[in-house]
């Protein structure tokens, strides 16, 4: 336990990211044995060993190992308080010393761009960390401008003596090769980002027979699970976990929740892939499609973004099955919802609204397609702007 505790604390390592993601996959699969299992003489072992798989994947607060400490004196508290203030001072200073203070600046005086990105505050201390957060934030807009930023920005960094650095990126492992952004050299020394099909997916999603539409979701699946892990702006607003808001992925408990979640409905289209059923393998896919759709931003990305363009490509995998069940003799209706919501609220349930972003009365994020197969009717899920 002392090395995967060791293992697991180290952000930025790709074995680090392989434990985790397979105790994840762990977790979900013994859970769901739980669930369907009425009597077995493991199950309360397999309970706690679950447990202790939450204890592992969610460090513990610090605060909480010092229960031995003693109450500090008012006098401590003010010093404290004033070093704490003395901190965020210098914290503000560094950040307006940034090379790349003048992008930001641009980007904020954007009046088009801001109604994608909404009221974002860049998180950032490095020159390196900030041009990742810029272009990071870049993926959510609609491609032409972002594409005209990238480029705006590249001219930007060379005025305080950076160039584009075509060399080193940082791999997503993936079924194709893509250049999201570029990197910096020079004054400032950034890693780039890409998709790439060098960069083998994690054998905790597939297998060496899986087929080339498995292998694809689970490129998505694994890209999903990377972000969750290096941008601290993603929120998920998946029903199963939390049915009542868009919670932010900031927290480790969190992404947790939301990351079994989604392992979990991926290893479920694994396992239905060959089901005689095609309603089963059909529910299958909708649950995962919902759980990939449900990871979002706010204000939610735009449907001609990176991000929405991925998502768009992921659901248009949906009409395989569906066709295959029509050729089975399926009745089948599917419905991504857009639009006006008065449209299509009669479609949808447990619909979320917002006040940001997009445009008032419509829908902003489809999070669920609808869905009927035969006579049964699987309600779709919208994040709609209010009017």
């Amino acid at each position: 336990m002392e090395h995967l505790s060791k293992l697991l604390a180290l952000e930025e390592s790709q074995l680090a990211w392989i434990l985790r993601l397979g105790l994840h996959g762990l977790r979900s699969q013994l859970t769901q044995a739980l669930q369907t299992t009425d009597f077995d003489l493991g199950s309360a072992t397999c309970q706690a060993l679950v447990e202790e798989l939450d204890l592992l994947l969610e460090p513990k607060d610090p605060v909480s190992e010092s229960d031995d400490r003693t109450l500090e004196s008012d006098q401590d508290t003010a010093d404290t308080t004033h070093t704490s203030t003395s901190v965020e001072d210098a914290f503000e200073s560094h950040v307006s010393e940034l090379k790349l203070q003048h992008i930001v600046n641009k980007l904020y005086a954007d009046r088009e761009l801001l109604q994608y990105i909404g009221e974002y505050e860049f998180r950032s201390t490095s020159d390196g960390d900030l041009w990742n957060e810029i272009q990071r934030l870049l993926l959510r807009v609609p491609e032409k401008i972002a594409e005209n930023w990238r480029q705006l920005s590249l001219q930007l960094a060379e005025e305080v003596g950076a160039k584009p650095d075509h060399r080193v990126y940082r791999q997503l492992p993936f079924t194709r090769c893509e250049i999201m952004y570029p990197g910096l050299m020079g004054s400032i020394k950034a890693t780039g980002l890409c998709l790439s099909d060098r960069a083998p997916i994690s054998q905790q999603l597939v297998a060496d027979n899986t087929n080339d539409e498995l292998n694809f979701l689970a490129g998505v699946v694994s890209t999903c699970i990377k972000f969750i892990n290096i941008d601290p702006s993603l929120h998920h607003a998946l029903k199963s976990v939390d049915r009542f808001g868009v919670r932010s992925l900031s927290s480790e408990g969190e992404r947790t929740k939301y990351m079994t979640v989604l392992i979990e409905r991926f290893r479920r289209v694994q396992c239905t892939a060959n089901n005689s059923d095609l309603a089963v393998i059909l529910r299958a896919r909708l649950d995962l499609d919902e759980a990939i759709h449900s990871l979002v931003y706010l204000p939610p990305c735009n449907r001609y973004s990176w991000w929405g363009k991925l998502q768009q490509e992921t659901r248009r995998t949906l009409d395989n099955v569906v066709e295959r069940a029509r050729n089975a003799g399926y009745q089948v209706q599917i419905r991504p919802l857009w639009g006006t919501y008065a449209d299509i609220y009669a479609y949808s349930k447990d619909d979320l609204q917002l006040d940001i972003g997009g445009i008032p009365g419509e829908v902003s994020a489809c999070l669920r397609a609808y869905a009927k197969i035969n006579d049964e009717i699987l309600p779709g899920r919208v994040l709609f702007r209010s009017s």
